[in-house]
């Protein structure tokens, strides 16, 4: 007998031997020997086939694999139902990045030849994680392996996306959205990791080759109009001021109320002139100069007061983070590259006042590591208050939830679900499940029908 355990000699082919003899494999109704057998069936969370085993995984499949096995110890049919994710993000990712090494992107391949790609990178690379799995012992069935782009669960993809939209809760909507420049595609707040930022920081960001700084207030003026009066406002994103549309102040404050209802010169746009409005719900007179800078279409306080006060909205940004159209002089140039241009050019013009610390807080994409852009775009969003409020009662009225530890747990499920927000599930990618809704377009003038509105969402698409 060895003096130490050697968990490969020990541990080494008892799972197929496990799998061999069918211990893990669950019956179906015809297959039993007793019809009144009970059952028992759960469903491992499906880690990413991109991964592989941490903690957290090892933790959860023991907890797991001992209530299954205790299950079958009293004589249960148990499946425990193994899978994988296709992280859609986290997988294209990986594949475009070999392309990129052989000087190519996806679009060079097309979608067809892409998604063929991938699901060769899948086959060959994907199974990582099972394996481990696999060595812990777990006693799932493998037999029933799925993977989550398996054409059976695609159809119960699309099936449940068909019922949610019937029902009301899936719906399609031009709004603020969480933009990954890096993907060039919408995520959720989930996938955002929040960056707590005490003193001006260098940061990298994708495609720059250079840091970028962080925490860094700029302040510079805008004129008013038909006066040699100068309104200073500050921001942390110096390149929205492109996007600017108004400059707002607090209607008590005295300082300026000879300003109520005048104009200001936007000193790169000769032909746009913005209002100066009075709004008591964004502007705090205390802070800063008391005159705060609109930008409706990149900040979400700016879209709320813009949606209040009927301002334009103006988006400056391409899907990579390029200044577009918009940006006139600017236009082609990387968003980051632009903010330091504009010191320049606003120091010319004596309009810029210097910069100061700010403490702050970056919204930085998880996958990407890029720094979050908000912008408006038409994406496919779930409402989920409904089933949130339906998760609060199980716990809190109906009790037939119970979390343990209580205090904690209660505190953390009332944080989450009582403060729900609107869902986007839309993601614009090449791999994963397609959104089963399609646009309806006409050939020609001459097909459209005379009272069609292509911004109507309600009867230009449909799922």
């Amino acid at each position: 007998i060895q003096s130490t355990y050697n968990s490969h000699q020990v541990e080494w082919g008892w799972d197929t031997y496990w799998n061999d003899t069918g211990y893990y494999t669950a019956k179906t109704d015809a297959e039993k020997r007793d019809s009144k057998q009970s059952n028992f069936v759960m469903v491992i969370p499906p880690p990413n086939v991109t991964g592989s085993l941490h903690l957290g995984h090892a933790l959860m499949a023991t907890i797991e694999d001992v209530i299954v096995r205790y299950q079958r110890m009293k004589g249960k049919n148990c499946l425990w139902l193994p899978g994988t994710d296709h992280a859609g993000i986290a997988t294209q990712t990986v594949v475009e990045r070999q392309l990129a090494r052989d000087g190519k992107t996806r679009h060079d391949l097309g979608r067809e030849a892409f998604l063929k790609q991938v699901w060769l990178w899948k086959e060959q690379k994907g199974g990582t994680i099972c394996s481990q799995l696999r060595r812990m012992g777990c006693s799932v069935d493998w037999s029933r392996e799925v993977f989550t782009m398996d054409e059976k669960l695609s159809r119960a993809v699309t099936e449940a996306f068909v019922r949610l939209y019937e029902q009301g809760l899936i719906y399609r909507d031009k709004r603020l959205c969480h933009w990954s420049c890096s993907l060039q595609s919408a995520i959720s707040d989930v996938e955002i990791d929040k960056i707590e930022i005490a003193d001006k920081t260098k940061l990298s960001v994708p495609g720059y080759d250079k840091k970028i700084a962080f925490g860094v207030l700029h302040k510079f003026g805008y004129q008013v109009c038909g006066s040699d009066e100068v309104v200073t406002v500050a921001t942390t994103r110096l390149e929205t001021m492109l996007g600017d549309t108004a400059v707002a102040i607090h209607p008590a404050d005295t300082r300026y109320k000879h300003l109520h209802g005048q104009r200001v010169q936007h000193p790169f746009f000769p032909d746009r002139t913005m209002p100066i409005i009075c709004d008591d719900i964004l502007v705090d007179m205390a802070f800063g100069t008391g005159c705060v800078k609109i930008t409706p279409a990149h900040d979400p306080n700016d879209f709320e007061c813009g949606q209040r006060h009927g301002l334009e909205f103006i988006n400056i940004l391409n899907d990579d983070g390029t200044i577009n159209e918009h940006g006139g002089q600017f236009a082609g140039m990387k968003r980051y590259d632009v903010r330091y241009a504009l010191i320049k050019e606003l120091t010319t013009r004596k309009l810029f006042f210097g910069e100061e610390k700010n403490p702050m807080v970056l919204d930085q994409c998880s996958r990407s590591k890029d720094i979050i852009e908000p912008l408006i775009k038409p994406q496919w969003y779930m409402n989920c208050d409904a089933l949130a409020q339906r998760a609060l009662d199980a716990v809190f009225v109906d009790k037939t939830l119970r979390i343990l530890p209580q205090k904690e747990g209660e505190q953390q499920w009332q944080y989450f679900l009582g403060n729900i927000r609107k869902w986007c599930i839309s993601r614009q990618l090449w791999w994963g499940h397609r959104i089963p809704a399609y646009y309806i377009a006409f050939e020609s003038e001459d097909t459209t029908p005379p009272d069609w509105d292509e911004t109507d969402v309600s009867i230009n698409w449909f799922v």
